[in-house]
């Protein structure tokens, strides 16, 4: 086996290599705006299939149907994944943005609550969209308004509550840190007054929750306009 020799006459080091770390791609800060869009999509299929405005008569007919109403409901439970999954490599943007300066005490919270909220929408999703995959698939139809109207609820529950609140701790924890890390002042200001909606609303009001979108939308277009990945032990942006 041939080795390479570095030019001193020692072997290559996979130490060295190790510490010049590897470089987040700038196509990488797009994650956001995947999210935003694809969050976005999946609220809309499933509020036109299972929507607060409907009846419990509706709904049940749009889950044990084959028509548009069914087909919309499974779209969305589809696309809720992909969403997440987005949003996982948003938060590693933005971690890898930050770099050095990050806070260890808000940097716990704003992974917590970012990983939470992923966990609540996955639930809120297949407790709503679940009946009409089971439906679809002969496993589990649901037999009477009750059951529909439970499992609405539980959803919603999920979604418009937990994964709301969780949305709110995780913008409130992020604005500070990119705060302390010298970002723009709109990044911040505007995180601070989304988290208040998204904390303290004590509704079901479905379109609350897109604010989350839009802010993560802003923040990612932020980071991939700006490019590269902050230095590590860098005094801020």
């Amino acid at each position: 086996m041939v080795r390479t020799m570095s030019p001193g006459g020692e072997p290559p080091s996979f130490e060295s290599a190790a510490e010049r770390g590897l470089t987040t791609p700038r196509a990488a800060g797009v994650a956001g705006v995947v999210f935003a869009v694809l969050f976005f999509a999946a609220l809309l299929f499933l509020r036109q299939s299972v929507g607060r405005g409907l009846s419990t008569q509706t709904v049940m007919d749009n889950l044990t149907g084959s028509g548009s109403g069914s087909t919309l409901a499974l779209a969305g439970l589809y696309i809720v994944p992909f969403a997440g999954i987005a949003f996982l490599w948003f938060i590693g943007v933005v971690r890898d943005r930050i770099g050095a300066r990050e806070d260890r005490f808000f940097a716990t919270i704003f992974l917590g609550s970012g990983l939470l909220f992923i966990a609540m929408l996955f639930a809120g999703a297949a407790v709503i969209a679940g009946l009409a995959a089971g439906s679809r698939f002969g496993t589990a139809s649901p037999t009477d308004l009750a059951t529909v109207g439970f499992a609405r609820s539980v959803g919603y529950s999920f979604l418009f509550v937990y994964a709301a609140k969780e949305a709110g701790v995780f913008t409130l924890a992020t604005s500070t840190i990119i705060r302390r890390s010298h970002w723009p002042f709109w990044t911040s200001v505007s995180g601070f007054a989304t988290a208040a909606v998204l904390i303290l609303s004590m509704t079901f009001f479905e379109p609350v929750i897109l604010l989350f979108a839009v802010w993560v939308a802003a923040i990612s277009v932020y980071v991939l306009v700006t490019g590269g990945r902050q230095a590590r032990g860098g005094t801020g942006l």
